[in-house]
């Protein structure tokens, strides 16, 4: 479906009420036209109406006349510059953006992503942003009085489990 026929239907899911759908619509136009600033704009205006400022604030984050609240909500709802990136949803350089100002916004982001991480990062790649999970930490002791009363009970479980069962099978044929 081409985008002015998409747009078409946005129109009319929201003259008809149908908000969820003109969201849905939006959200899949800008993730196939990443670089169209008029449809992050649209999809600012439905969160709007669901009362989201932090989306609105997202998905007008590349823009001028953004809101300072909905870019406040933004930027504490998606607390580090990776979190951002990922939310933006940007793909390839930023010279795309447009607008010398979005260019200024992506770059700023990116580059405080670089920062924070220690190394470069690229709009293209997400695991080049992605936040490191938190560094699994194995206990001291490979055994405890807990861990094995657990491990003994799962075991007995399974073995009661399996007796039914086998009983169970057993009864069927006599």
């Amino acid at each position: 479906m081409s985008l002015s026929n998409t747009l078409a239907r946005v129109d009319a899911d929201l003259a008809a009420g149908r908000v969820p759908m003109a969201r849905q619509r939006l959200r899949g136009l800008v993730s196939s036209f990443p670089y169209d600033l008029t449809l992050r704009r649209r999809l600012a205006e439905v969160y709007r109406l669901y009362g989201d400022a932090a989306e609105a604030g997202r998905w007008m984050y590349l823009e001028v006349d953004r809101d300072a609240d909905e870019t406040a909500a933004f930027e504490e709802r998606y607390g580090s510059p990776g979190w951002r990136m990922k939310a933006l949803a940007w793909r390839g350089p930023e010279a795309l953006a447009g607008t010398a100002f979005a260019e200024e916004r992506l770059v700023a982001v990116r580059t405080a992503c670089a920062e924070e991480l220690g190394h470069p990062v690229d709009w293209d790649d997400p695991d080049s942003y992605a936040e490191p999970d938190e560094a699994y930490e194995a206990p001291d002791a490979p055994w405890s009085v807990g861990g094995v009363l657990a491990g003994a009970g799962c075991v007995v479980g399974a073995v009661a489990f399996a007796t039914v069962w086998v009983l169970g099978v057993m009864s069927l044929f006599d």
